[in-house]
């Protein structure tokens, strides 16, 4: 139940970003084993967490009270009450504060902040300002699956933040929150009977495909955009004839049959981070 409740279909979501950061620190002869285990063990602790906030927190707001075309919720499915996987989300939250101070004594007091801004806006997800309700959840994945995961991770390497970091999160931010919107154009029916106005709700059906679209196209063009600074930077292109099926089936279905692309859209963002990564060491 609980693995069920982790969602372990998203965590590439998590790993990708950190790859990326430990490669262009490895670019920079700055590559500290330790501490990019650390940052992965953050990263996905966090996202686990924000993963068990959103399971009670949508029920408790009405959310999940609607059958679903997605996977499994526990809470909904009446396998774990709310207050118990509230609890399992204070936990991983909680570890990935003991984790990281690790970081912090590696590299010192800004990386609290960092690091309680990113359990803050997990909880807050869809608790308190609930900023998934409010249509700014792909804002929240771009920011944190991307800018602050890669070069968060990059800096607890090198101790610098650094602008290469920085343009190497761009487009791992914008793969990760293709994964969101898949997962939002599916819910659409559901999340406007309980008033979750996301993204996906608030453009439509074809917005949101669009907006996926345009994540992919974004991403793919960036390598060549810093070319510069990659020997390697077609090695990325080689998932384009993968992401434009996924993104056929997209445009192409709804409902359940969306969970087969999001799986597929989670597993091209983590492949994309990992040839993204390769570009960076060739």
């Amino acid at each position: 139940m609980w693995w069920a409740a982790a969602r372990p279909a998203t965590l590439p979501a998590a790993v990708a970003p950190v790859v990326v950061g430990s490669a262009t620190a490895a670019a920079a002869n700055s590559f500290h084993l330790p501490a990019a285990l650390a940052a992965l063990l953050v990263a996905l602790l966090v996202q686990v967490g924000t993963n068990l906030a959103n399971d009670a927190h949508d029920y408790l707001h009405g959310a999940d009270r609607f059958p679903r075309a997605g996977p499994l919720r526990v809470t909904a499915s009446g396998l774990l009450r709310p207050d118990q996987v509230l609890r399992g989300a204070a936990l991983m939250f909680g570890l990935a504060c003991a984790a990281g101070l690790y970081l912090v004594w590696l590299r010192g007091w800004p990386l609290v902040i960092v690091g309680l801004s990113c359990v803050a806006s997990g909880v807050a997800y869809t608790w308190g300002p609930k900023l998934g309700y409010r249509g700014l959840g792909d804002l929240f994945v771009f920011v944190f699956f991307g800018l602050v995961a890669v070069a968060g991770t990059d800096y607890v390497q090198t101790g610098l933040l650094r602008p290469q970091s920085l343009w190497a999160a761009i487009p791992v931010g914008l793969t990760c929150t293709s994964v969101l919107v898949v997962n939002n154009l599916r819910d659409i029916p559901t999340d406007r009977l309980a008033g979750k106005r996301t993204l996906a709700v608030r453009l439509g059906p074809t917005g949101a495909r669009v907006e996926y679209t345009l994540c992919w196209l974004a991403a793919l063009v960036w390598p060549w955009v810093v070319r510069a600074q990659l020997r390697a930077f077609w090695l990325p292109w080689l998932v384009v004839p993968f992401v434009a099926f996924t993104a056929r089936r997209v445009w192409a279905e709804d409902g359940a049959a969306l969970n087969r692309a999001l799986r597929d859209t989670a597993r091209l963002h983590l492949a994309y981070g990992a040839l993204l990564a390769a570009a960076h060491l060739v």
